[in-house]
């Protein structure tokens, strides 16, 4: 009996059993971490300063409902006699007004046609260098060229010169054959839908792009579950996909919220 003594006492474990049990809370926890970090959504803090208008990287993106930024905040802006000029800066956060926009018409793999608000197409007046819209239809001479480059991008003309601002009246030109000193340099802004555009700030259950999952997450952080059931608000959620468009999610889970009685912070 004294060999017995020597043996060590403690809880039975069968062999392999006790790191298997963790190896596989391990790997259930990375699976669940993946899977929150591919429905996060992608942050982007320059789109949240302008509005929600992002800015196009490459000649695909340039299509649709553009804007065209010389400096920040400011954007081309039509006149109703067919002339261009560079538009009053906009507050942090403010997008482009409505005679800011664009439409862009991809035409090849390197070349695309702008209309302005007024459905006419740009194109250089080739006595003034004055970019003009005046053009019921597109041509070569209505063709225009996004040149990127480190990071920056400028626009071609069809006279080979690219789009600068004229310092003495703010008039759209095309008159340079090269970009210097930042003249020129511009950018091209995008209000497609990308998914949510938010910030980091955010909280983290605004975070992905399912606005059903947005809501659930929400009542399970504030949600006393009293009868171990959930509850959520019945009413339409197409107003929380209209908010969420609008920056006004927050408030209107807030509302939803309010009407639960079960909400230990909205009663």
């Amino acid at each position: 009996m004294a060999e017995y003594e020597h043996v060590r006492k403690g809880k039975l474990v069968l062999k392999g059993e006790s790191d298997r049990s963790k190896k596989r809370k391990h790997k259930k926890e990375k699976k669940e971490k993946s899977e929150k970090e591919k429905s996060a959504v992608i942050v982007d803090d320059d789109a949240v300063n302008h509005g929600g208008w992002w800015k196009c990287q490459k000649l695909s993106e340039i299509t649709g409902t553009i804007a065209i930024e010389f400096q920040d905040g400011q954007y081309i802006k039509s006149v109703d006699d067919g002339t261009f000029i560079l538009g009053a800066k906009h507050e942090n956060r403010d997008g482009p007004a409505f005679d800011e926009e664009f439409s862009a018409f991809i035409v090849n793999d390197s070349k695309i046609y702008i209309k302005s608000g007024f459905g006419k197409y740009l194109a250089v007046d080739n006595k003034t260098n004055m970019v003009v819209g005046r053009s019921d239809a597109a041509g070569q001479q209505e063709c225009f060229e996004p040149v990127f480059n480190d990071g920056k991008m400028a626009i071609q003309a069809a006279n080979n010169c690219f789009l600068t601002i004229d310092p003495e009246d703010d008039q759209l030109i095309a008159l340079h054959k090269s970009v210097s000193n930042g003249n020129g340099v511009c950018v091209i802004r995008s209000n497609a839908y990308r998914g949510e555009i938010i910030s980091k700030n955010a909280p983290i259950e605004e975070k992905i792009e399912d606005i059903d999952q947005i809501e659930i997450n929400y009542v399970k952080k504030f949600q006393k579950f009293q009868d171990k059931k959930m509850k959520l608000c019945k009413d339409d959620k197409s107003e929380l996909k209209n908010a969420q468009k609008s920056g006004k999610l927050h408030e209107s889970l807030l509302d939803r919220r309010s009407k639960m009685k079960s909400d230990r912070y909205c009663k």
